[in-house]
Order: C-alpha cells, then sequence, then structure tokens
C-alpha cells in the first residue's frame, strides 16, 4: 500500500511539473515581447515600447516571496551598473494590493522603476508560473532570455546576458 501511496505522489509530482513546463512556451524566447503599460511607483505609467533601443531586464516579484526579496537588492545593483550603456531593469509587482509592495520598498529601495500588475494581465501575457520570473529583452524587443526562480549565483548568468545583449 505504501508503494502505491509514493507511485501516486510522484505521479501527482510529476504532472504538475509537466503542467508548469507546458503553461510557459518555450517559443517565447525569440519572439516579440508583449508590449504593455503599468501604472509606476514614481512615475506615472510606464510603457514597455517607450524602451524600445534598450536592454530590459523584466523581473516579475511578489512582496511575500522569500527569492524576490534576496534578488531585489542584486537587481538594483545591475541596473545601476549598466544603466548608462543602454540597459534597465523594470520590476513588475504582481501582487493585487499594492501597498504591500510599496510598504516593502519603504525598507529596501531600489533605483530601477516598480511596476504594478494588480490585475495580472501582464504577468498572464508572459505566461509567469514562478515567483520570480525574469524576462530578458533585446534591444529589438525580442525575449532572449527566461528564467524563473532565485538562487545565489543566478546574477552571473544575468551579468553574462545583459553584457551579450548589450554588445549586439
Amino acid at each position: 500500500m505504501k508503494k502505491i501511496k509514493k507511485l501516486k505522489y510522484w505521479a501527482r509530482i510529476f504532472s504538475l511539473l509537466a503542467t508548469a513546463v507546458i503553461s510557459f512556451p518555450t517559443q517565447a524566447v525569440g519572439t516579440a515581447a508583449p508590449d504593455f503599460t503599468l501604472a509606476s511607483l514614481n512615475s506615472g505609467n510606464l510603457r514597455l515600447a517607450e524602451l524600445q533601443g534598450q536592454v530590459v531586464l523584466l523581473n516579475f516579484w511578489a512582496s511575500w516571496c522569500g527569492p524576490c526579496r534576496k534578488e531585489m537588492p542584486i537587481l538594483n545593483d545591475l541596473h545601476n551598473r549598466y544603466k548608462d550603456i543602454g540597459f534597465t531593469v523594470l520590476g513588475v509587482n504582481v501582487e493585487q494590493d499594492s501597498s504591500l509592495a510599496q510598504n516593502y520598498l519603504r525598507d529596501t529601495p531600489v533605483d530601477f522603476p516598480i511596476l504594478f500588475d494588480t490585475e495580472n494581465q501582464v504577468s498572464k501575457s508572459y505566461h509567469v508560473v514562478a515567483m520570480p520570473t525574469t524576462v530578458m529583452i533585446n534591444r529589438d524587443g525580442k525575449i532572449r532570455f527566461i528564467h524563473q526562480g532565485y538562487q545565489q549565483g543566478d546574477e552571473e548568468k544575468y551579468k553574462q546576458m545583459i553584457k551579450q545583449l548589450i554588445r549586439e
């Protein structure tokens, strides 16, 4: 009986993983990044298309997400390091209540724009299924890199991709 329970457990885990892979289409890499306009924390609305010609790191995050919290200062460092050579980070908060993100940002301020996707329309158009999700967009507005989750060391992958896309 225990073997059957274990087998059902693992079947369910594999089913969930397969669903996650299917729900995030790999063909998105190389396609045009969906345009959007979202309210920003400090400067009214921001439209992605206005940043064409720059390399954009689009980071979907939530204040309740531990890895998101660890990654936020690292994204700020990347933004400040490369912003003068055509790179920007956009932090897209996906919580319905944007005050939660604003409270978090009081203690952990960042220099890059924070946008609010309170109805999750943008995160749906990017097929976000994990927090955080990072999407790298080249100067031509095409998705070149997608990364789900965060663990220490991922910033090295980001740096390599940023340098490559800036050189293109």
